[in-house]
């Protein structure tokens, strides 16, 4: 296994401002829809070489019904003549206010006249538990938490609904069977439930625990009056503060939900800046928008690829110049729109498409739209498709291309799963040994290793019921209950907005994307959470497991041991189909990725 290659210029920035910005939430996710590739939960820590970043927020004050702060004096365990330790005495010494991470108490003297508990590591001040990323540890509240601070939270609960989308939906079908995902909304459910007890376990929720609500779809994944009917029913029957997930092709269950003042997190397809900014604060995601993407494909490919030959396509093509065609899937208005900017961007930069093809996701027809695309895109001599759509399309687009004798290059334009493994495999091989692209997934890892799997099963002893979406229902609840305990007693959905774009981001790394959220790195306000991405080629020939932990053959190569790049940072020095420093799978975490090892509450290790 290669290793992996020092960060670019374009590599996560650390730290900030701590006497602003002391905590830590964010999750990293690799890919979002039917199957991942990983989640983990990025650290807090000092702005020194020796830890990894921090981002924070002012610590929040809750004012109670006399006026007073829900502060506690910090106690003291008491030790016995022998040594150990006793029933903790109680010594008044300082009044804390929450939320309080440890790098804070440590500034203000308290860390050794405060009880972490078991659940902090005290030697390293993060959470006790096997991943590089763990969130700093919090001091443990006691006191007033404000009560019911908002809707959905009391003094005792957090209500959250789980959504999962129709069983059997056709469409989620067509995608899924393509890679035989087999887990049930049963299977998806329990999980959840497990994924919950860790974090409850293990984040500090100021006295109050989950209700948590789980509810299947009563419609299709584009069906938009069902989507809004499951929303107001959510709203006024359960009234929870967040909702995790939502249909997977309609706006409309985001939209009724913010219209009804009730947040969800990635419960929605992408969608353009204004969507969010019109429903702040909330609708939040974790995906990176279509613009993100976009912006850094136009960046790698005017940087790297326009201008030269087509040397990765058929032989016709290889000594010719690079003509670039879009062909893009189109499911909305919003689709049209996107588009229209990824034309006008590769206009801008001086390298306009050739030809841009819309393509619609029916599985009726989609035979004889690929029959009538690859026709049209190979008469106007298209030596390099740009592809941004659904991971299974690609499967009959390149059936027809190798039947029509065609072998253009393929650029996967950050198309989700369209850059796992499990679909690539599916594809025409013949064309997709011509394939690259850019990914704002990261390099995978053994998932035996490292990921949310890893610690699912370190915590519960056993595989998850839904092992082959685990990946997928993580990050959800990783994004919020690190804000949860990093705003303090007083959750609102404005403190929840004000804590994610108060945060600087994610720690960098090779195994995991980096994650941001606020008005800092994009041009517009930023609702969503991945931002930077990395480069790979499809090699054909690669044997070892996909996202779903099945061994075959084909698998995708990450450039330059999985480097990943912010917007602006792109190198100019091309290195695609170079086997030297790529990486299909790291056996073991990149070099200083490890996370480190405790026993686990089963028993185990």
């Amino acid at each position: 296994m290669q290793p992996a290659q020092a960060q670019g210029s374009g590599a996560t920035p650390g730290g900030g401002n701590r006497a602003l910005k002391r905590w830590g939430p964010i999750v990293g996710v690799a890919a979002v829809a039917a199957i991942v590739i990983g989640v983990v939960v990025a650290s807090g820590g000092d702005d020194d070489e020796a830890s990894t970043a921090t981002t924070a927020a002012a610590a929040t004050t809750v004012e109670t019904d006399d006026g007073a702060s829900p502060t506690t004096a910090a106690t003291t365990p008491a030790s016995s003549s022998d040594g150990t330790d006793a029933a903790p005495a109680t010594t008044t010494v300082a009044e804390i206010t929450y939320p309080l991470d440890f790098a804070t108490a440590q500034e203000q003297g308290l860390v050794d006249q405060i009880d972490w508990g078991p659940r902090c590591d005290t030697s390293t001040g993060q959470i006790a538990v096997p991943d590089f990323f763990a969130q700093p540890c919090m001091a443990p509240f006691t006191g007033d938490n404000g009560g019911a601070t908002d809707v959905g939270v009391t003094a005792d609960e957090i209500t959250i609904v789980y959504y999962e989308g129709q069983e059997g939906d056709p469409i989620i079908a067509y995608i899924s069977d393509a890679v035989a995902v087999d887990d049930t909304n049963g299977d998806q459910f329990a999980t959840m439930e497990k994924i919950i007890d860790y974090y409850e376990t293990y984040f500090e929720m100021y006295g109050r625990s989950v209700n948590l609500i789980t509810f299947e779809g009563s419609g299709g994944a584009a069906d938009d009056v069902a989507a809004r009917a499951d929303a107001a029913r959510i709203a006024e029957e359960y009234q929870p503060f967040v909702v995790f997930g939502g249909p997977a092709l309609t706006s409309a269950f985001a939209d009724e939900l913010a219209a009804r003042e009730i947040m969800c997190i990635s419960c929605t397809p992408g969608q353009p800046t204004q969507f969010y900014v019109d429903r702040d604060p909330y609708v939040w995601g974790l995906d990176g928008s279509q613009a993100q993407k976009q912006a850094h494909a136009v960046e790698f490919l005017t940087k790297q690829i326009v201008g030269k030959n087509a040397e990765y396509a058929g032989d016709e093509f290889v000594d010719q110049p690079r003509r670039l065609g879009l062909l893009y899937l189109e499911s909305s208005g919003a689709s049209k729109d996107l588009a229209d900017a990824y034309v006008a961007a590769m206009e801008a930069a001086g390298a306009p498409f050739a030809e841009v093809i819309a393509y619609e996701l029916n599985p009726a027809t989609i035979q004889a739209t690929a029959s009538q695309v690859i026709s049209k895109l190979k008469s106007a001599g298209i030596t390099t498709i740009v592809f941004s759509g659904d991971p299974v399309a690609p499967r009959d687009f390149t059936r027809e291309a190798t039947a029509q004798e065609y072998f253009p290059e393929w650029f996967v334009s950050a198309a989700g799963l369209v850059d796992t493994n499990a679909f690539g495999r599916t594809y025409d091989q013949e064309q997709w040994q011509h394939a690259f692209g850019v990914t704002q997934g990261a390099v995978r890892v053994n998932p035996e290793t490292i990921g949310s799997y890893y610690i699912y099963n370190w915590f519960n002893g056993e595989p998850p019921p839904a092992d082959g979406t685990i990946g997928l229902i993580q990050p959800s609840p990783a994004l919020f209950f690190a804000v949860v305990q990093g705003v303090g007693p007083e959750l609102t959905h404005e403190s929840f907005k004000e804590a994610l774009f108060a945060s600087d981001g994610t720690t960098a790394a090779i195994s995991q994307p980096f994650l941001s959220w606020g008005e800092d790195l994009w041009p517009e306000p930023d609702y969503l959470g991945l931002d930077d991405a990395t480069v790979f080629w499809w090699d054909p020939a690669a044997v070892g497991p996909d996202e779903v932990r099945r061994e075959g053959e084909g698998m995708y190569r990450f450039v330059d041991g999985g480097t990943r790049y912010l917007p602006g940072a792109w190198p100019t020095d091309e290195r695609l189909f170079d086997p030297e420093g790529a990486v299909a799978i790291y056996d073991t975490p990149p070099e200083g990725e490890a996370p480190p090892t405790y026993a686990s509450p089963t028993g185990g290790s």
